[in-house]
């Protein structure tokens, strides 16, 4: 398991890289030119620089999140063509550099949804939460007029400068089925996935953020079934997954540990992540301790070792602690505890294997 940090880049992150060189076990980390507008060939200086700050502090940038696809490529409308032509430019040039894993979704709209950054829990922290009863009945049109006239009323993800273009995607949506989607994303691939090959770069599609339908939007990265499809869509190594625990993990019937075993040769990308899911199913994101939420951290990083995984992996969300101001779901102390809670359970997991094979041999 090689360990990785997620770093939103120098004036857009509050956790300097001298910072993260400093937890033990981290070697490289995951990084994105989240300033270029999706759809646009990423320019080859502004990759330089990144890789020039990484190497100031001996850290790796192997892994990208995210090089995001854009709407009309997911809506399969006729200008897809060229941005995905700009899209085997940016991984020509990330090439460049040494990047090896490119991390992406295939979300309508938005990356991920949530309805609190900051819910607090019982022990005072806060955290990223999903409430359905917030937005169930919602018309995300109307919603988007409400947002537009109200200051104070606001969605996580919903900037004011998106709302202009979100009524415009929502009617467009309104005519994608899940089918459809499933279709424009195999275009996608079928272009691709060529590209990464000849660069010796594996695609890793995140799941979908939750792992089921929000305002009617097609989800289809949502379970192991899905997971299956998507992989015999193009069925090469270099098209493979980023697993998210914590994504696949708030739908309480996804066996994510089952998941790393069924598909371990094609996870490029391990995002570990504990969520706590109520019966109603809203879910709230916690510390990495599996006592803490539904998802069985310790089945799961023990399915990765006895699989032999050998990829990169990092600490996923963590809760906001001690006072940290941060980026939701990125505060460095969390996410810390959660490196050290997963290398704790490496460690004895590498220990026993150990003494396993000494005893098997006496």
């Amino acid at each position: 398991m090689r360990m990785v940090f997620r770093w939103f880049g120098e004036g857009n992150d509050l956790i300097p890289l001298d910072y993260v060189k400093q937890i033990p076990g981290v070697e490289g980390i995951v990084w994105a030119l989240h300033d270029i507008p999706a759809g646009e060939a990423w320019p080859l200086e502004r990759i330089k620089e990144v890789k020039e700050q990484a190497d100031r502090y001996g850290l790796h940038l192997d892994v990208v999140e995210s090089v995001n696809v854009h709407e009309d490529i997911k809506l399969g409308l006729p200008s897809r063509d060229q941005y995905i032509e700009n899209y085997k430019t940016t991984i020509r040039r990330l090439a460049e550099v040494g990047v090896k894993v490119i991390c992406y979704n295939f979300m309508p709209v938005f990356d991920w949804t949530r309805t609190d950054l900051f819910k607090e829990l019982e022990d005072g922290s806060t955290a990223l939460f999903f409430e359905h009863a917030k937005i169930k009945d919602l018309d995300p049109l109307e919603l988007v007029d409400k947002i537009a006239g109200n200051s104070t009323l606001t969605m996580p993800g919903w900037e004011p400068e998106r709302l202009k273009y979100l009524s415009t995607l929502f009617e467009q949506y309104q005519e994608v089925s899940e089918e459809d989607l499933w279709q424009h994303l195999r275009y996608f691939l079928e272009q691709i996935i060529p590209v990464a090959e000849e660069h010796n770069i594996k695609m890793a599609i995140h799941p979908d953020d939750p792992p089921f339908s929000v305002f009617g939007l097609p989800r289809i990265i949502v379970n192991k079934q899905s997971i299956e499809r998507f992989l015999t869509l193009v069925d090469r190594p270099a098209n493979g997954l980023t697993l998210c625990s914590g994504s696949l993990g708030a739908n309480i019937n996804n066996d994510v540990a089952e998941m790393v075993r069924a598909f371990a040769d094609r996870i490029h990308f391990a995002h570990i992540r504990n969520v706590k899911t109520d019966e109603n199913g809203d879910f709230i994101e916690t510390s990495h301790r599996s006592a803490d939420g539904t998802v069985d951290v310790l089945s799961i990083m023990k399915a990765y070792h006895d699989c032999g995984f050998t990829g990169y992996a990092r600490p996923d969300h963590g809760r906001h602690i001690w006072g940290e101001t941060c980026r939701p779901g990125y505060g460095l102390y969390d996410r810390g505890l959660g490196i050290m809670y997963l290398w704790g359970i490496w460690d004895m997991l590498e220990r026993l294997k150990k003494e396993g094979s000494h005893a098997g041999g006496q």
